[in-house]
């Protein structure tokens, strides 16, 4: 097994650690203080040491431990530790190889100083109170100020050693800060208001440093950026360059840790606190710009992808990397691009951290409730929101494009749903959020961002349940029609799904085909009539009842059929004498397809008995419907019987022949 040293005394040192102690080598980490210690999380295989060594205890370690290779991983400004631990590599005769942190470019308007001497210089000519920054190692220098004591607060660690360093160098209680990072934008601007700095000192700390939150907040405050500059560096590789170099070299395999954030609206504020944790903690953040832009940490390694591969391809050329976040808008579970990235996964360790999802923010804005509304994603779908706003209450839609919520307005207004009204949420969770609000047929000419969600409301819904009433569909003398009741015997028997694909033979007037496609919402639904009486009524109850998923096939079965998808779900209402050939494509296209046929007359049932055999149906139901209605006759009301229905369901077991 690879024995392999890493002097960790940084950000970057401790993620290494981490990284190694995942793989199958011994990580021996060194660091110089019981803080840095406890920073990292006990492992097998991992050795930890907290004291300073010296140049000679570090050639001793390296002799006895006999290290195949030692990452000096130590603050980039510890330019005597760097040196040291390269003289022990030489002497010990091990290999060493460095790992820098990428600087940062100074912003405009901040002062730039070689070194410690040349800052305290140039603060000797200045007035103003001084937050310090650079830690407790150099204070005494800064002692050397005019007017040190009342001047000057440092923000130090909150350990002995450094407390004892403030005391040394003449700070009071009052001018001490001991806390531990990482420290955010408004975290250091808050510090300089308190304590009414016009200086902000600092190292080049770089992102993970917290350099740009420093900077950031210098801007904000009105205060001047004073930025020590770093010794001489040796010369060597990145994060990344350092971790991939180590995982070839040595044949390791770490398997990634990739959470799945959803970032609700995307501002800062709108993220959980459990959200912000992952992205923090995060090696390598991976989303659209846009979420990237919202979600990234200063100097945070970013990769930008949005289609699940591109996703993939991103965690996979970063050998070195082990945690990443995918940040994604709005809840990992509401039409999240979560649900076609996690099948991808499967090598790696996943968490989904959900979000607030686009439709919970638009309804507090409302100031309503969202558990009776209907949720419809239109954002690069094609579905018709129609039949969903004409049978529900409320509707949530997702839409996307520059025209989508105007188009949509536009779509309800031409299918006789104008009135309804719609609540139009622009840019939710940005400072440009704007809430628009009227009926379907005022907002159609309208402009709204491309970033828009809307809740419709319609107050004369008319909710669908199976069996609707005979006279809801347009009918003629000469076309017929199942009726309501076997209608309502035969949907039960097919037993559709969300997703079916059905066939109605011998649709007539479509009043099987219509509730197949209310039913199967997801699914197509293919009408196949040949008179042209019976496709003109189809047509009219098509548009009457919205069923965009109803397709309208002209012809004779089983003509008309062969060139269509092959169905789940067939009824078969008339056949025109050609039942056999059509049973045959059915099952030829699907053997496992479930079948309803009618009959009314004996030679019907006699025909259905021997399919039944022919084609080696196992799984049989057949049913006798005898139904009478009322009818009036003066002031009584008797029952008429209608004529006896046969009504044959058929199925394969899978496998059967």
């Amino acid at each position: 097994m690879y024995k392999l040293c890493v002097f960790a005394g940084t950000t970057e040192g401790r993620r290494l650690v981490e990284l190694l102690a995942a793989a199958p080598v011994e990580v021996t980490a060194c660091v110089a203080t019981e803080y840095g210690e406890a920073l990292l999380t006990p492992r097998d295989r991992l050795t930890v040491s907290h004291r300073r060594l010296t140049e000679e205890e570090m050639e001793a370690l390296l002799v006895r431990e006999r290290f195949d290779l030692v990452v000096d991983a130590t603050h980039p400004y510890a330019a005597e530790v760097t040196e040291n631990i390269a003289q022990a590599c030489r002497g010990a005769g091990v290999e060493y190889l460095r790992l820098l942190r990428e600087a940062d470019a100074p912003p405009e308007g901040a002062v730039y100083l070689p070194d410690t001497e040349s800052a305290v210089n140039w603060l000797a000519g200045t007035e103003g109170n001084i937050l310090l920054t650079t830690g407790s190692k150099e204070l005494a220098k800064y002692a050397a100020l005019p007017g040190f004591a009342r001047r000057v607060c440092a923000r130090v660690l909150p350990m002995e050693a450094s407390l004892s360093a403030c005391r040394a160098a003449g700070l009071g209680p009052d001018r001490i800060i001991a806390m531990q990072g990482p420290f955010s934008r408004e975290m250091n601007a808050a510090l300089l208001e308190a304590v009414s700095a016009k200086y902000l000192v600092t190292k080049d700390t770089g992102g993970t440093g917290g350099f740009g939150e420093k900077a950031a907040a210098a801007q904000d405050a009105g205060a001047v950026l004073v930025v020590v500059g770093r010794p001489a560096q040796r010369e060597g590789l990145g994060f990344e360059e350092t971790a991939g170099l180590l995982c070839r070299r040595f044949g390791l395999h770490v398997r990634p840790q990739v959470a799945l954030v959803g970032i609700g609206p995307g501002s800062t504020g709108g993220m959980t606190v459990e959200a912000r944790l992952a992205i923090r903690e995060a090696d390598c953040l991976i989303g659209a710009r846009r979420m990237l832009e919202a979600a990234r940490e200063t100097g945070q390694m970013v990769c930008e992808a949005v289609a699940p591969d591109d996703i993939l391809r991103c965690i996979r050329e970063r050998q070195g990397v082990r945690r990443f976040a995918v940040v994604l808008s709005g809840d990992t579970g509401f039409f999240s691009g979560a649900r076609r990235l996690l099948p991808l996964l499967k090598d790696c360790e996943t968490r989904l951290l959900p979000g607030l999802s686009s439709m919970q923010v638009l309804c507090a804005r409302l100031g309503t409730s969202y558990e009776d509304v209907v949720p419809v994603s239109l954002h690069g779908r094609d579905v018709d929101i129609v039949p969903d706003v004409a049978r529900n209450r409320r509707v949530f839609a997702l839409v996307g494009g520059p025209e989508g919520a105007a188009e949509l307005c536009r779509t309800l207004t031409a299918a006789g749903l104008g009135a309804v009204r719609v609540s139009v949420g622009e840019l939710l969770g940005c400072p440009e959020e704007r809430l628009t609000a009227g009926t379907a047929a005022e907002l159609a000419g309208k402009t709204f961002a491309p970033l828009s969600v809307l809740l419709i409301e319609n107050e004369n819904a008319r909710p669908f349940t199976p069996g609707l009433p005979d006279d809801a569909f347009q009918r003629g003398e000469a076309v017929p029609m199942t009726k309501r009741e076997v209608r309502c015997c035969a949907l039960s028997h097919l037993a559709l799904t969300a997703e079916a694909v059905c066939w109605d033979v011998g649709a007539g007037t479509g009043s099987v085909s219509i509730e197949m496609a209310l039913l199967a919402r997801k699914g197509r639904v293919y009408a196949i009539e040949k008179s042209e009486n019976a496709l003109a009524l189809l047509a009219e109850n098509r548009r009457s009842f919205h069923v965009s998923n109803l397709e309208i096939v002209p012809g004779r079965a089983p003509e008309a059929c062969r060139e269509l998808p092959a169905p789940t779900h067939v009824f078969i209402g008339g056949s025109t004498g050609s039942l056999r050939e059509i049973v045959a494509l059915v099952l030829e296209k699907n053997p496992n397809a479930r079948l309803v046929l009618t009959a009314v007359t004996l030679e019907s049932v006699a025909e259905m008995d021997q399919l039944i055999k022919e084609f080696h149906f196992t799984d049989t139901d057949v049913t006798c419907l005898n139904v009478s209605c009322a009818r009036e006759l003066g002031s009584y009301h008797l029952m008429t019987a209608q004529n006896p229905v046969y009504l044959f369901t058929l199925q394969r077991r899978r496998g059967a022949v």
